[in-house]
């Protein structure tokens, strides 16, 4: 099944990547579609919050609506980074000085929760874990916070990062070292899925 942007819709999100804002006259001759074709993508991009709508006004005639990509929208477009990821990912694990790695890691791992930490409104720890798993599931990473303990647990049913995980689950740590940032508390990878658990679960020390 086709996550995030739907196949059929992926054309219009570049164009409007590439081109910028554009109405449906001009998505229709770029897309050869029918313009009740070009309305259907767009009220479903809308309703994803990855299209927004204006109105461009022309003279006396009657205004336009012109479509664009919101800020979510940008992210999802044109996403597939994997190799790059893997590339680097490689040339920081080449890093022999074990300090020096380290170092790097966290470094990146600040980075990442700042970005992120942007979108964080929760208070306590619990409300801060419901943030996080919004905002991995926005990413099309299924995460959810778990209750049935004493202590909240951020569960992840999927892997963000699957292909930098099955070669190298130095992935773990620094995703291990992020979520602790982001939820302001020590957390530890207490079951992972490449030991053959059903998910990954970050737990408070």
């Amino acid at each position: 099944m086709e996550t995030g942007v739907e196949k059929s819709d992926r054309g219009l999100t570049d164009l409007l990547r590439h081109r910028g804002p554009m109405n449906v006259s001009e998505l229709m001759a770029a897309m050869q579609v029918t313009a009740t074709a070009v309305r259907q993508r767009l009220l479903r991009l809308m309703s994803q919050g990855l299209v927004e709508r204006s109105v461009a006004k022309a003279g006396r005639g009657r205004p336009s609506h012109r479509y664009t990509l919101t800020d979510k929208g940008r992210r999802q477009a044109g996403s597939n980074f994997a190799d790059l990821t893997l590339a680097l990912w490689r040339e920081i694990r080449s890093v022999r000085d074990v300090e020096v790695r380290s170092g790097l890691l966290k470094r990146i791992s600040q980075t990442l929760a700042r970005i992120y930490g942007r979108a964080l409104k929760g208070e306590t720890t619990e409300e801060r874990m419901q943030c996080v798993s919004a905002l991995m599931t926005e990413r099309n990473v299924p995460f959810m916070v778990d209750h049935n303990g004493l202590l909240p647990v951020l569960t992840a049913t999927a892997c963000p990062y699957p292909q930098l995980a099955e070669q190298d689950r130095g992935i773990c740590a620094m995703e291990k070292m992020l979520f602790s940032e982001l939820v302001g508390k020590s957390l530890r990878l207490s079951e992972c899925r490449l030991d053959g658990a059903a998910c990954c679960r970050f737990e408070m020390n």
